[in-house]
Protein backbone atom coordinates (compact mmCIF):
# COMPACT_ATOMS: atom_id res chain seq x y z
CA UNK A 1 0.00 0.00 0.00
CA UNK A 2 3.00 2.61 0.94
CA UNK A 3 4.55 2.28 -1.90
CA UNK A 4 1.60 2.09 -4.01
CA UNK A 5 0.59 5.61 -2.70
CA UNK A 6 4.21 6.86 -3.49
CA UNK A 7 4.10 6.00 -6.72
CA UNK A 8 0.48 7.55 -7.31
CA UNK A 9 -1.10 4.21 -8.04
CA UNK A 10 -3.40 4.81 -5.69
CA UNK A 11 -4.93 7.50 -3.57
CA UNK A 12 -5.00 8.77 0.33
CA UNK A 13 -8.86 10.03 1.11
CA UNK A 14 -9.75 12.02 3.73
CA UNK A 15 -12.85 11.59 5.07
CA UNK A 16 -14.24 14.71 7.26
CA UNK A 17 -12.42 18.14 6.21
CA UNK A 18 -13.18 19.86 9.69
CA UNK A 19 -10.37 20.95 12.46
CA UNK A 20 -8.57 17.72 12.10
CA UNK A 21 -9.02 16.23 8.35
CA UNK A 22 -8.22 19.18 6.21
CA UNK A 23 -4.63 20.10 7.98
CA UNK A 24 -4.05 16.03 7.12
CA UNK A 25 -5.40 15.83 3.28
CA UNK A 26 -2.96 19.23 3.22
CA UNK A 27 0.01 17.66 4.44
CA UNK A 28 -0.42 14.17 2.96
CA UNK A 29 -0.96 16.57 -0.81
CA UNK A 30 2.33 17.85 -0.46
CA UNK A 31 3.68 13.88 -1.20
CA UNK A 32 1.13 11.60 -2.42
CA UNK A 33 -2.38 11.85 -4.43
CA UNK A 34 -5.19 13.07 -2.04
CA UNK A 35 -9.00 13.38 -1.89
CA UNK A 36 -10.65 15.18 0.45
CA UNK A 37 -14.25 14.22 1.02
CA UNK A 38 -16.63 16.01 3.59
CA UNK A 39 -20.43 15.43 3.35
CA UNK A 40 -21.15 19.54 3.73
CA UNK A 41 -20.95 20.85 -0.18
CA UNK A 42 -20.54 24.54 1.27
CA UNK A 43 -17.45 23.68 2.55
CA UNK A 44 -16.02 21.70 0.08
CA UNK A 45 -16.75 24.82 -1.99
CA UNK A 46 -14.84 26.75 -0.11
CA UNK A 47 -11.86 25.04 0.09
CA UNK A 48 -12.11 24.35 -3.54
CA UNK A 49 -10.97 28.44 -3.26
CA UNK A 50 -8.36 27.79 -0.67
CA UNK A 51 -10.27 28.88 2.31
CA UNK A 52 -10.23 26.90 5.21
CA UNK A 53 -14.13 27.13 6.83
CA UNK A 54 -12.55 26.67 10.13
CA UNK A 55 -10.31 29.35 9.84
CA UNK A 56 -7.16 27.54 10.81
CA UNK A 57 -5.14 27.13 7.88
CA UNK A 58 -3.65 29.79 6.06
CA UNK A 59 -4.49 30.05 2.05
CA UNK A 60 -0.80 29.25 1.19
CA UNK A 61 -1.66 25.87 2.46
CA UNK A 62 -3.29 24.93 -0.47
CA UNK A 63 -1.19 25.63 -2.80
CA UNK A 64 0.56 23.38 -5.11
CA UNK A 65 -0.88 20.39 -3.40
CA UNK A 66 -2.04 17.21 -4.74
CA UNK A 67 -5.86 17.25 -3.82
CA UNK A 68 -9.05 17.08 -4.91
CA UNK A 69 -12.37 18.22 -2.61
CA UNK A 70 -15.25 16.47 -3.35
CA UNK A 71 -18.53 15.88 -1.90
CA UNK A 72 -19.62 13.38 -4.26
CA UNK A 73 -18.96 9.80 -2.66
CA UNK A 74 -18.11 8.41 -6.54
CA UNK A 75 -14.92 9.58 -6.23
CA UNK A 76 -14.19 8.41 -3.47
CA UNK A 77 -14.05 4.78 -5.41
CA UNK A 78 -10.13 5.87 -6.75
CA UNK A 79 -8.86 6.26 -3.35
CA UNK A 80 -7.71 2.61 -1.11
CA UNK A 81 -6.07 4.32 1.82
CA UNK A 82 -9.09 5.83 4.29
CA UNK A 83 -8.44 8.20 6.58
CA UNK A 84 -12.10 8.80 8.76
CA UNK A 85 -11.71 12.49 10.56
CA UNK A 86 -15.51 12.85 11.69
CA UNK A 87 -16.64 14.39 15.08
CA UNK A 88 -17.55 12.19 17.74
CA UNK A 89 -19.45 14.74 20.34
CA UNK A 90 -21.65 14.10 23.10
CA UNK A 91 -25.44 14.55 23.08
CA UNK A 92 -27.10 17.01 25.56
CA UNK A 93 -27.28 13.45 28.50
CA UNK A 94 -23.29 13.42 27.59
CA UNK A 95 -23.27 9.93 26.04
CA UNK A 96 -21.41 9.38 23.23
CA UNK A 97 -23.05 10.70 19.86
CA UNK A 98 -21.29 8.06 17.18
CA UNK A 99 -23.94 8.95 14.27
CA UNK A 100 -20.99 10.99 12.40
CA UNK A 101 -18.63 7.61 12.95
CA UNK A 102 -21.06 5.50 12.12
CA UNK A 103 -22.20 7.51 8.86
CA UNK A 104 -18.65 7.59 7.96
CA UNK A 105 -18.34 4.68 7.78
CA UNK A 106 -20.99 3.55 5.87
CA UNK A 107 -19.57 5.81 3.17
CA UNK A 108 -16.09 4.19 3.28
CA UNK A 109 -17.75 0.68 3.34
CA UNK A 110 -19.42 1.77 0.51
CA UNK A 111 -16.30 2.32 -2.02
CA UNK A 112 -13.96 -0.38 0.19
CA UNK A 113 -12.14 -2.62 -2.03
CA UNK A 114 -10.18 -5.98 -1.49
CA UNK A 115 -6.49 -4.52 -0.25
CA UNK A 116 -7.64 -1.17 1.03
CA UNK A 117 -6.82 0.26 4.70
CA UNK A 118 -9.10 2.39 7.02
CA UNK A 119 -7.57 4.07 9.61
CA UNK A 120 -9.56 6.45 11.98
CA UNK A 121 -8.18 9.47 13.98
CA UNK A 122 -11.81 10.15 15.60
CA UNK A 123 -11.87 10.43 19.37
CA UNK A 124 -13.47 7.40 20.89
CA UNK A 125 -13.57 4.89 23.72
CA UNK A 126 -11.29 1.70 23.57
CA UNK A 127 -13.34 -1.18 21.19
CA UNK A 128 -15.37 1.43 18.99
CA UNK A 129 -13.33 1.05 16.03
CA UNK A 130 -13.49 -3.00 15.95
CA UNK A 131 -16.86 -3.15 17.76
CA UNK A 132 -18.79 -0.75 16.44
CA UNK A 133 -17.15 0.90 12.85
CA UNK A 134 -15.34 -2.53 11.81
CA UNK A 135 -18.99 -4.05 11.50
CA UNK A 136 -20.36 -1.42 9.36
CA UNK A 137 -17.52 -1.30 6.90
CA UNK A 138 -17.78 -5.51 6.39
CA UNK A 139 -21.60 -5.42 6.45
CA UNK A 140 -21.65 -2.33 3.61
CA UNK A 141 -18.85 -3.66 1.81
CA UNK A 142 -19.67 -7.23 2.07
CA UNK A 143 -15.73 -7.92 2.78
CA UNK A 144 -13.97 -9.22 5.49
CA UNK A 145 -10.89 -7.65 7.99
CA UNK A 146 -7.62 -9.65 7.59
CA UNK A 147 -9.22 -11.69 4.42
CA UNK A 148 -9.77 -8.23 2.31
CA UNK A 149 -8.88 -5.22 3.68
CA UNK A 150 -6.64 -3.52 6.93
CA UNK A 151 -7.96 -1.50 9.97
CA UNK A 152 -6.35 0.59 11.61
CA UNK A 153 -6.38 3.55 14.41
CA UNK A 154 -4.35 6.90 14.55
CA UNK A 155 -5.60 9.49 17.29
CA UNK A 156 -5.59 12.85 16.40
CA UNK A 157 -3.53 15.46 18.15
CA UNK A 158 -4.36 18.74 16.46
CA UNK A 159 -4.60 21.54 18.90
CA UNK A 160 -6.29 24.17 17.19
CA UNK A 161 -4.76 27.79 17.25
CA UNK A 162 -1.21 26.12 18.16
CA UNK A 163 1.06 26.67 15.20
CA UNK A 164 4.11 24.76 17.35
CA UNK A 165 2.71 21.41 18.39
CA UNK A 166 1.36 20.41 14.52
CA UNK A 167 0.70 17.86 12.65
CA UNK A 168 4.34 17.56 11.69
CA UNK A 169 6.34 18.18 14.93
CA UNK A 170 4.24 15.31 17.23
CA UNK A 171 4.64 11.94 17.37
CA UNK A 172 2.10 9.76 15.81
CA UNK A 173 0.62 7.22 17.70
CA UNK A 174 -0.39 4.31 15.09
CA UNK A 175 -2.23 0.93 15.62
CA UNK A 176 -3.23 -1.92 12.73
CA UNK A 177 -5.69 -5.07 12.82
CA UNK A 178 -2.05 -7.28 12.05
CA UNK A 179 1.40 -6.70 11.81
CA UNK A 180 1.23 -6.10 7.74
CA UNK A 181 -1.55 -3.47 8.64
CA UNK A 182 0.63 -1.77 11.65
CA UNK A 183 3.88 -1.62 9.34
CA UNK A 184 2.23 -0.37 6.40
CA UNK A 185 0.15 2.43 8.15
CA UNK A 186 3.29 3.44 10.26
CA UNK A 187 5.05 4.07 6.84
CA UNK A 188 2.32 6.25 5.04
CA UNK A 189 2.04 8.13 8.85
CA UNK A 190 5.95 8.63 8.73
CA UNK A 191 5.88 10.37 5.23
CA UNK A 192 4.27 13.74 7.34
CA UNK A 193 5.30 13.29 10.64
CA UNK A 194 9.15 14.88 10.99
CA UNK A 195 8.54 14.00 14.73
CA UNK A 196 8.06 9.95 14.06
CA UNK A 197 5.20 7.26 14.81
CA UNK A 198 4.97 5.29 18.28
CA UNK A 199 3.55 1.90 16.90
CA UNK A 200 0.98 0.65 19.51
CA UNK A 201 0.62 -2.95 20.30
CA UNK A 202 -3.25 -3.16 19.52
CA UNK A 203 -5.41 -1.11 18.54
CA UNK A 204 -7.53 -0.20 21.59
CA UNK A 205 -4.32 0.87 23.43
CA UNK A 206 -4.12 3.79 20.53
CA UNK A 207 -7.58 4.02 21.56
CA UNK A 208 -7.22 4.40 24.98
CA UNK A 209 -3.90 6.14 24.59
CA UNK A 210 -6.08 9.70 23.19
CA UNK A 211 -8.05 9.19 26.13
CA UNK A 212 -6.00 9.40 28.64
CA UNK A 213 -4.02 12.04 27.42
CA UNK A 214 -7.09 14.39 27.97
CA UNK A 215 -9.03 12.68 31.08
CA UNK A 216 -6.14 13.36 32.83
CA UNK A 217 -6.07 17.51 31.74
CA UNK A 218 -9.16 17.19 32.99
CA UNK A 219 -8.53 15.58 36.48
CA UNK A 220 -5.68 18.15 36.72
CA UNK A 221 -8.50 21.25 35.93
CA UNK A 222 -10.75 19.92 38.37
CA UNK A 223 -8.34 19.81 40.91
CA UNK A 224 -7.20 23.54 40.02
CA UNK A 225 -11.39 24.91 39.93
CA UNK A 226 -11.91 22.90 43.16
CA UNK A 227 -9.35 24.58 44.90
CA UNK A 228 -10.97 28.00 42.99
CA UNK A 229 -14.13 27.10 45.16
CA UNK A 230 -12.46 26.64 48.79
CA UNK A 231 -9.83 29.81 47.94
CA UNK A 232 -12.86 31.99 46.99
CA UNK A 233 -14.65 31.61 50.10
CA UNK A 234 -11.07 32.35 52.07
CA UNK A 235 -10.63 35.79 50.51
CA UNK A 236 -7.79 34.08 48.05
CA UNK A 237 -6.46 34.42 44.65
CA UNK A 238 -5.93 31.40 43.39
CA UNK A 239 -3.54 32.44 40.43
CA UNK A 240 -1.28 34.43 43.07
CA UNK A 241 -1.37 30.33 44.87
CA UNK A 242 -0.25 28.85 41.85
CA UNK A 243 2.60 31.23 41.13
CA UNK A 244 3.81 30.60 44.63
CA UNK A 245 3.70 26.84 44.32
CA UNK A 246 4.93 26.76 40.80
CA UNK A 247 8.62 28.07 41.98
CA UNK A 248 8.79 24.20 43.04
CA UNK A 249 10.65 22.53 40.21
CA UNK A 250 7.76 19.61 40.39
CA UNK A 251 4.52 21.48 40.74
CA UNK A 252 2.51 21.20 37.40
CA UNK A 253 0.74 24.97 36.94
CA UNK A 254 -2.94 23.76 35.81
CA UNK A 255 -5.28 26.72 35.77
CA UNK A 256 -8.88 26.87 36.96
CA UNK A 257 -11.36 27.68 34.20
CA UNK A 258 -14.04 26.89 32.15
CA UNK A 259 -13.48 23.37 30.50
CA UNK A 260 -14.98 23.09 27.08
CA UNK A 261 -14.17 22.50 23.47
CA UNK A 262 -14.34 18.93 21.61
CA UNK A 263 -11.63 16.72 23.65
CA UNK A 264 -10.90 17.88 27.16
CA UNK A 265 -14.48 18.23 28.05
CA UNK A 266 -15.61 15.46 25.74
CA UNK A 267 -13.74 12.45 25.77
CA UNK A 268 -13.86 11.52 29.43
CA UNK A 269 -17.29 11.36 28.94
CA UNK A 270 -16.70 8.23 26.23
CA UNK A 271 -14.42 6.94 28.81
CA UNK A 272 -16.83 6.65 31.43
CA UNK A 273 -19.49 5.45 29.23
CA UNK A 274 -17.78 2.48 28.29
CA UNK A 275 -16.37 1.74 31.54
CA UNK A 276 -20.05 1.34 32.98
CA UNK A 277 -20.99 -0.87 30.01
CA UNK A 278 -18.59 -3.30 31.53
CA UNK A 279 -20.51 -3.04 34.68
CA UNK A 280 -18.03 -0.47 36.40
CA UNK A 281 -18.91 3.62 37.44
CA UNK A 282 -16.49 5.77 37.29
CA UNK A 283 -15.89 7.78 40.46
CA UNK A 284 -12.66 9.94 40.44
CA UNK A 285 -13.36 10.98 36.57
CA UNK A 286 -16.93 11.23 36.79
CA UNK A 287 -16.27 14.06 40.28
CA UNK A 288 -14.06 15.65 37.79
CA UNK A 289 -16.49 16.09 35.11
CA UNK A 290 -18.82 17.11 37.75
CA UNK A 291 -17.09 20.59 39.14
CA UNK A 292 -15.56 20.99 35.32
CA UNK A 293 -18.96 21.41 34.54
CA UNK A 294 -20.30 23.29 37.10
CA UNK A 295 -17.97 25.62 37.08
CA UNK A 296 -19.79 27.78 34.54
CA UNK A 297 -22.90 28.18 36.51
CA UNK A 298 -20.49 28.96 39.45
CA UNK A 299 -19.69 32.16 37.23
CA UNK A 300 -22.87 33.17 36.73
CA UNK A 301 -24.01 32.62 40.22
CA UNK A 302 -20.91 34.59 41.30
CA UNK A 303 -22.26 37.87 38.59
CA UNK A 304 -25.66 37.41 39.37
CA UNK A 305 -25.19 38.54 43.08
CA UNK A 306 -23.28 41.08 42.33
CA UNK A 307 -25.29 42.81 39.25
CA UNK A 308 -28.86 42.21 41.31
CA UNK A 309 -26.94 44.08 44.53
CA UNK A 310 -26.59 47.32 42.25
CA UNK A 311 -28.96 47.32 39.55
CA UNK A 312 -32.42 46.90 38.86
CA UNK A 313 -32.04 46.58 34.79
CA UNK A 314 -28.49 45.38 34.70
CA UNK A 315 -26.79 44.98 31.76
CA UNK A 316 -23.59 42.78 31.21
CA UNK A 317 -20.99 42.21 28.53
CA UNK A 318 -19.37 38.91 27.74
CA UNK A 319 -16.14 39.23 25.92
CA UNK A 320 -15.03 35.56 24.00
CA UNK A 321 -17.49 33.13 23.66
CA UNK A 322 -14.86 30.43 21.63
CA UNK A 323 -13.26 27.81 23.90
CA UNK A 324 -9.98 28.88 23.75
CA UNK A 325 -7.80 32.03 22.82
CA UNK A 326 -6.78 32.81 19.01
CA UNK A 327 -9.25 30.14 17.46
CA UNK A 328 -12.79 30.52 15.91
CA UNK A 329 -13.76 27.27 17.25
CA UNK A 330 -17.11 27.60 19.62
CA UNK A 331 -17.79 23.61 19.62
CA UNK A 332 -18.90 23.16 23.61
CA UNK A 333 -18.33 26.37 24.78
CA UNK A 334 -19.04 26.56 28.51
CA UNK A 335 -19.61 30.28 28.66
CA UNK A 336 -22.74 29.41 27.09
CA UNK A 337 -23.72 28.08 30.11
CA UNK A 338 -23.34 31.40 31.54
CA UNK A 339 -24.98 33.19 29.34
CA UNK A 340 -27.70 31.53 29.68
CA UNK A 341 -27.95 31.23 33.20
CA UNK A 342 -27.91 35.02 33.21
CA UNK A 343 -30.41 35.43 30.67
CA UNK A 344 -32.72 33.31 32.85
CA UNK A 345 -32.36 35.49 35.64
CA UNK A 346 -33.94 38.15 33.11
CA UNK A 347 -30.28 40.13 32.92
CA UNK A 348 -29.46 41.77 29.74
CA UNK A 349 -26.19 40.22 28.18
CA UNK A 350 -24.14 41.48 25.04
CA UNK A 351 -21.66 39.20 23.73
CA UNK A 352 -18.81 39.98 21.57
CA UNK A 353 -15.92 37.32 20.08
CA UNK A 354 -13.10 38.98 17.35
CA UNK A 355 -12.51 35.45 16.34
CA UNK A 356 -16.07 33.63 16.55
CA UNK A 357 -18.47 33.74 13.18
CA UNK A 358 -21.81 35.39 14.49
CA UNK A 359 -23.52 32.79 12.12
CA UNK A 360 -22.33 30.02 13.79
CA UNK A 361 -23.05 31.09 16.93
CA UNK A 362 -26.50 31.70 16.72
CA UNK A 363 -26.72 28.15 14.72
CA UNK A 364 -25.04 26.21 17.52
CA UNK A 365 -26.41 28.73 20.19
CA UNK A 366 -29.44 30.50 19.46
CA UNK A 367 -27.23 33.68 21.10
CA UNK A 368 -26.61 37.16 18.74
CA UNK A 369 -23.05 38.49 19.02
CA UNK A 370 -22.81 42.11 18.68
CA UNK A 371 -20.28 43.88 16.39
CA UNK A 372 -19.82 46.54 18.86
CA UNK A 373 -20.04 47.34 23.11
CA UNK A 374 -21.80 49.72 24.54
CA UNK A 375 -20.86 50.99 27.38
CA UNK A 376 -22.80 50.75 31.36
CA UNK A 377 -22.46 47.79 31.87
CA UNK A 378 -22.71 46.30 35.58
CA UNK A 379 -20.35 43.45 35.21
CA UNK A 380 -17.51 42.67 32.35
CA UNK A 381 -16.61 38.82 31.85
CA UNK A 382 -13.59 38.30 29.96
CA UNK A 383 -13.72 34.63 29.16
CA UNK A 384 -10.16 33.77 27.00
CA UNK A 385 -7.10 35.43 26.66
CA UNK A 386 -7.63 36.44 23.11
CA UNK A 387 -4.76 38.79 21.94
CA UNK A 388 -6.47 41.78 21.40
CA UNK A 389 -8.24 41.26 25.11
CA UNK A 390 -4.34 41.35 26.52
CA UNK A 391 -4.22 45.03 25.30
CA UNK A 392 -7.06 46.31 27.91
CA UNK A 393 -6.60 48.26 30.71
CA UNK A 394 -8.48 49.68 33.99
CA UNK A 395 -8.94 52.83 31.88
CA UNK A 396 -10.94 50.91 29.22
CA UNK A 397 -13.04 48.78 31.56
CA UNK A 398 -13.90 51.61 33.18
CA UNK A 399 -14.94 53.45 30.35
CA UNK A 400 -17.39 50.96 29.29
CA UNK A 401 -18.91 49.87 32.87
CA UNK A 402 -21.05 51.70 35.91
CA UNK A 403 -18.97 52.80 38.91
CA UNK A 404 -19.90 50.03 40.86
CA UNK A 405 -19.57 47.09 38.35
CA UNK A 406 -17.75 44.08 37.98
CA UNK A 407 -14.72 42.77 36.31
CA UNK A 408 -14.69 39.29 35.85
CA UNK A 409 -11.31 37.67 34.53
CA UNK A 410 -11.61 34.15 34.23
CA UNK A 411 -8.05 33.39 32.94
CA UNK A 412 -6.56 36.49 35.31
CA UNK A 413 -4.93 38.22 32.75
CA UNK A 414 -5.71 41.60 34.73
CA UNK A 415 -4.61 40.60 37.96
CA UNK A 416 -3.06 43.70 39.83
CA UNK A 417 -3.89 45.93 37.25
CA UNK A 418 -7.96 46.63 37.74
CA UNK A 419 -8.00 49.27 40.12
CA UNK A 420 -11.20 51.10 39.33
CA UNK A 421 -13.62 48.46 39.46
CA UNK A 422 -14.44 45.12 41.89
CA UNK A 423 -12.32 42.35 40.19
CA UNK A 424 -12.89 38.87 40.68
CA UNK A 425 -10.99 36.00 39.23
CA UNK A 426 -11.33 32.12 39.86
Amino acid sequence: MYQELLENKTKLAVIGLGYVGLPIALEFAKHISVIGFDINAKRVDMMKNAIDPSKEVDASEFKNRNIIFTSDLTELKEAAFFIVAVPTPVDKYNVPDLKPLISASETVGKVLKKGDYVVYESTTYPGCTEEDCLPVLERISSLKLGIDFKLGYSPERINPGDKVHTLKTVVKVVSGSDEESLDQIAKVYELVVDAGVHRAPTIKVAEASKIVENTQRDLNISLMNELSLIFDRMGVNTFDVIEAAGTKWNFLKFQPGLVGGHCIGVDPYYLTYKAASLGYESKVIAASRYINDDMAKYVARAIITHVLKNSNEPRVLVKGVTFKENVSDIRNSKIVDTVKELLAFNISVDIEDPYAQAEEVFEEYGLHLTKTPGNNYDAVVVTVPHELYTRHNNEYFESITTQKALVVDLKGIYKGKITGRKYWSL
